[in-house]
């Protein structure tokens, strides 16, 4: 048993742990808690917040403090929360919009090194994506802040819609760096491969999640 903080002794402070660095281009689902309904309802109500008090306010500290929501609480913090979401949902819209941007955050050289690649092919995604000429690292950086702002201070489904063409161009270049590099390493064009795959589908669900918002429908 430990001893009580005497009056000489001050009581000891919680231990803090620096979040595991996370990959968001990787990740992969969360466990659940214990109560899938509860977690849910919990996912939305604070998605729900987060977008009608950031999009209530039109004080550019406030979106800036939200843009950087993951930095100050840990991107693993918001992915118990919402990486279990549907992804044609809000939570789930928005937890790819903080995945995708602390991606680039992690390592914008090799973000811009794919955009690079797909850009040329999907011209009318690099386009919507809207990334400043020449793509990199810095440039990426600024339009990774620049769509999750939007989501805030402008429409929320074009937001969405700009994250799409993001992946869509990523994709176009993982693949187009995959072949490239088959012969001499097929294990790691392979893996490229299948991340494309996956930023194809985040794509398709963001449209799809856009879509919804212009409905009404997206909660």
């Amino acid at each position: 048993m430990s001893e009580s903080a005497g009056p000489d002794k001050p009581p000891t402070a919680p231990r803090h742990h620096k979040p595991k660095p996370f990959a968001p281009i990787d990740f992969e689902p969360f466990a659940g808690g214990a109560d899938p309904a509860r977690v849910s309802e919990a996912a939305h109500l604070a998605a729900q917040a987060l977008v009608h008090h950031g999009r209530a306010n039109d004080d550019p500290a406030v979106t800036k403090r939200l843009v950087k929501l993951a930095d100050q609480q840990g991107l693993e913090v918001l992915a118990e929360l919402w990486a279990e979401s549907p992804a044609r949902s809000l939570p789930g819209a928005l937890w790819r919009l903080y995945a995708l941007r602390s991606a680039t955050q992690r390592d914008p050289e090799r973000i811009s090194v794919f955009f690079k690649a797909g850009k040329d092919t999907a011209q009318v995604e690099h386009a919507v994506a809207g990334v400043a000429e020449p793509p990199g690292a810095d440039e990426l950086l600024a339009m990774a802040d620049a769509i999750l702002s939007g989501a805030f201070n402008g429409d929320f489904d074009v937001a969405l819609e700009r994250s799409a063409a993001f992946c869509r161009v990523l994709a176009l270049g993982m693949s187009r760096v995959a072949d490239e590099r088959d012969f001499a390493d097929a294990d790691h064009a392979s893996r490229l491969t299948g991340k494309a795959h996956k930023m194809i589908r985040t794509a398709e669900d963001l449209e799809h999640a856009a879509a919804s918002w212009r409905r009404g429908e997206l909660d």
